[in-house]
């Protein structure tokens, strides 16, 4: 086995674990990142894609790319949609603020890109992996894709290892709480080759279930609609899928655009928290302490927020010596995290449908959406929170 020595070991090479390291490398501290997948596969994942403000500044400003400025599509609003009617949150009106449409896979590319041109040292597809806080310094071991094994020692370890995160569970018995709550419905997600059918999203509630539409490319569209977590892919044809989303979201004059259907997949999702997000010299950033149910567009956001904390509170470590200094991260983190639990949540409910609901409840969420498309305080509200709450 070959040993060797870092001052941060991170277990994930997505988003969060990315942008950790190259924070961490202007602020002048080594890293080592690895993940299990392959460069390729963590590129060809299809993931959500909408970018708060903040988000995009984090990235731009920090230097790791301004593609998203380039490439990426502004949207200054979004529709929600009920009883047939488009009713649009104008955010520039409301809280000054955008967000962008940009694949996470595109903020992937950006920030290996980076991390390559910096000469960051990241290792994809290593095995095997095993995270060790016994010893005097935290250690990650793994074997690399040529066979060899690999222990790295580090003042510090960082899970940023997703929602099956393995340094969460190497936190001692006792040493965290958690907190979830299940939903009885998944998103049946699908690709399209067609023209946008609209140039903002769309989040609809129908008497049929919840739908969303959003846009890839010029020619390539993603929507969703709720389904039961049990469905397959596989049972449902072009035919079908069209069938279930023109009841849901076609009517009054708008109509979806229609072609071939691509990849399908479905969603299940859960809202879930640990805490605290720091056990000793290990500290868990992104989906290893959080997750969110999609409908809010939180989840790699919150990662995102998270790094930009936690970089900070690794760098006041070193900067004084203080060990104490890394318990200010949780709290600082869950500030946040907690803001978009509540906001993902009650999207979601009041977006979906549930069975079982009384006729009661379906009229009192008709009234919360007139509520909040009624009115431009409530419209605000929403848009603060989907814009992303700004800290100065």
């Amino acid at each position: 086995m070959r040993t060797t020595r870092t001052q941060v070991a991170i277990v994930g090479a997505g988003p969060a674990g990315l942008l950790l390291s190259h924070l961490l490398h202007r602020a002048g501290i080594e890293s080592i990142v690895i993940d299990h997948r392959g460069y390729e596969e963590i590129a060809g994942t299809i993931r959500a894609g909408i970018l708060e403000a903040g988000s995009v500044r984090l990235l731009v400003n920090s230097g790791v790319s301004d593609r998203v400025l380039r490439e990426g599509h502004r949207h200054d609003g979004v529709v929600l949609r009920f009883d047939g009617e488009n009713h649009r949150i104008d955010f520039q009106e409301l809280v000054g603020e955008s967000v962008w449409l940009y694949p996470q896979t595109e903020v992937f590319l950006d920030l290996s890109a980076r991390r390559a041109a910096d000469g960051g040292d990241v290792r994809y597809g290593v095995a095997d992996t095993v995270v060790d806080l016994a010893g005097r310094l935290p250690t990650m071991t793994f074997t690399e894709p040529g066979g060899g094994r690999v222990r790295v020692e580090a003042d510090l370890l960082v899970g940023a290892d997703g929602s099956r995160s393995i340094c969460r569970h190497a936190f001692p018995r006792g040493a965290r709480d958690e907190w979830f709550r299940e939903y009885p419905f998944a998103w049946f997600g699908f690709l399209t080759e067609a023209p946008p059918s609209h140039d903002e999203l769309i989040y609809t509630r129908s008497d049929f279930g919840f739908a969303l539409i959003s846009q890839r490319t010029a020619t390539t569209q993603r929507m969703y609609f709720q389904c039961d977590p049990g469905e397959r892919p596989q049972d449902w044809d072009d035919d079908r899928i069209w069938t279930e989303m023109r009841k849901r979201v076609n009517g009054n004059g708008f109509e979806l655009q229609e072609g071939p259907i691509g990849a399908k997949t479905v969603l299940p999702f859960r809202s879930f928290v640990t805490a605290p997000m720091r056990h000793d010299t290990l500290l868990l950033a992104g989906d290893a302490a959080h997750t969110v149910p999609p409908t809010g567009a939180k989840g790699l956001n919150l990662a995102l927020a998270d790094v930009a904390v936690l970089s900070e509170v690794i760098a006041d470590f070193y900067r004084t010596g203080d060990a104490d200094v890394l318990d200010r991260y949780t709290a600082r983190a869950l500030e946040r995290v907690w803001r978009a639990q509540h906001f993902s949540y009650w999207v979601t409910t009041l977006l979906h449908t549930v069975g079982g609901e009384s006729p009661f409840d379906a009229r009192r969420r008709r009234g919360e959406l007139s509520m909040i498309t009624g009115s431009r305080y409530g419209a605000a509200y929403f848009a603060e929170a989907y814009t992303g709450w700004q800290t100065t």
